[in-house]
């Protein structure tokens, strides 16, 4: 996977028919390839788009030009200034996958191997033009389905989160060098910093890592994106709100109970989150076979959900099955609804719920603010949040543990300066792992396995 001694080559455009793709060779001998394969007579110059064709190779007579593919424009980038930092030379066709494929079967032929997936961005991360957390945010930009994504994912890739670390690990070097300098001159006497003050500059990072790491449920919820499962017993109009929150009629809507008996998904934008909505069986004893069914799935469906939305007809007055609902769902994290508002009340809306009509959408606007306040539990999370990958998060917890460690055995004077700094040491590790100073061939693999195949 780490051999960076040959070239790549890929088509680096999404799949499917285009006015234009683009494909991309990297490597020591990608204008060699290149020029094997292209028309153009003479060397491709730098950042120069050159109007040229592909010929591909006659494998009876070598001697004499093959067959023209198509005309392209090739674009020559010489290391370090290109995106992976090597050679590249990218060939931009028509964006038909027989023709694209068809350049590059010719690549291959003259030399290059077909990359893997996200070869190029882990080159990129080799030869540092990209540290890990940029690399990894490429990915995110490219899954990236809402503007709130596309931000947070483009900060990343900008450093923004890698400069908020450095900041962080530039002071506790300093801190580790004056412990580092007392340590190594112990007979002569020289003290570089009291116990005291490396207990106060240690418990100052902690907070600045406690600040960075509060964002971090709602980056990690813009990230991934959350379940909501809508549940109530049948014919409150659990169905209709669905349909009015995803904006289409994906939920049969009758005016007979136990209509849904399966779950019923759709993909939405709630003002940036990402958010799949999933409508379910309604809460009762059921009728048939076909019905438990769909009541046992959407059981299932609830306790994997990151909020639910219990609804309940504010018209009628409240049931038996409404009351079980509202007891067995107490400890979940969830959202009351009270649907159909437009009609005579039966009881009032209290501050703890959302009244809603799903027919006249009086309301709906505020529903959404409300669910995406309940998943973030937070008013400003439309912020753009530093950090957001969960394997981010991970090491920067685990690299705080440390430094509390350390600020407490500073604190209480009850350990040897040589622990005190082992602690020290073991937080700036977390912090090398985060931007891939120190990483294993296995976490790479896996980072880089998800990325797309030319990119």
């Amino acid at each position: 996977m780490f051999a960076t001694g040959d070239s790549i080559v890929a088509v680096a455009t999404p799949p499917g028919r285009g006015g234009i793709g683009i494909v991309r060779i990297s490597g020591p001998s990608s204008l060699e390839i290149a020029q094997a394969v292209l028309e153009h007579p003479r060397r491709l110059r730098a950042r120069y788009a050159t109007y040229t064709r592909v010929r591909q190779a006659d494998r009876e007579r070598p001697s004499r030009p093959g067959r023209a593919i198509d005309e392209v424009i090739a674009t020559y980038f010489p290391a370090p200034h290109s995106y992976t930092g090597e050679h590249v030379v990218e060939i931009s066709a028509h964006g038909s996958p027989v023709v694209l494929q068809a350049i590059v079967s010719v690549a291959m032929a003259a030399g290059a191997r077909l990359a893997e997936p996200g070869e190029f961005t882990l080159r990129a991360f080799l030869s540092g033009k990209r540290d890990l957390i940029q690399a990894e945010a490429v990915a995110d930009l490219i899954a990236a389905v809402t503007p709130l994504q596309a931000r947070v994912a483009f900060d990343q890739l900008e450093g923004t989160l890698t400069e908020r670390i450095r900041e962080i690990d530039g002071q506790l070097f300093d801190l580790i060098a004056r412990l580092e300098a007392s340590l190594d001159f112990p007979d002569e006497g020289y003290h570089f910093i009291e116990p005291q003050e490396t207990a106060r500059q240690t418990t100052c990072l902690v907070e600045q890592l406690d600040r960075l790491l509060a964002g971090a449920r709602r980056g990690r919820l813009i990230r991934e994106g959350a379940t909501v499962v809508v549940a109530g017993r049948p014919n409150v109009g659990k169905s209709s709100l669905f349909n009015a929150l995803v904006g289409a009629d994906r939920a049969i809507v009758t005016d007979i109970a136990g209509t849904t008996r399966d779950l019923v998904s759709e993909h939405v934008d709630l003002d940036g989150l990402a958010v799949t909505m999933v409508d379910t069986a309604g809460w009762r004893e059921a009728a048939d076979v076909v019905e438990r069914e769909g009541v046992r799935r959407a059981a299932r469906a609830r306790a994997a959900a990151d909020l639910l939305m219990v609804v309940l007809d504010r018209s009628e007055p409240m049931t038996v099955e409404d009351g079980q609902l509202l007891a067995d769902t107490a400890a979940a994290r969830r959202l009351v609804v009270l649907n159909k508002a437009d009609l005579p009340a039966s009881h009032s809306c209290s501050g703890a719920a959302v009244c809603v009509s799903a027919r006249t959408g009086e309301g709906i606007d505020e529903l959404r603010r409300a669910i995406a306040r309940e998943l973030t539990g937070s008013d400003a999370w439309r912020d753009t949040a530093a950090i957001s990958n969960t394997r981010h998060i991970a090491l920067l917890e685990q690299a705080r543990d440390s430094l509390s460690a350390a600020a407490r055995a500073a604190a209480e004077n009850r350990a040897p300066e040589e622990f005190v700094l082992a602690d020290l040491q073991a937080a700036r590790v977390h912090f090398d792992e985060v931007v891939g100073a120190r990483t294993t061939e296995d976490v790479l693999q896996h980072i880089f396995e998800r990325f797309c195949v030319g990119k």
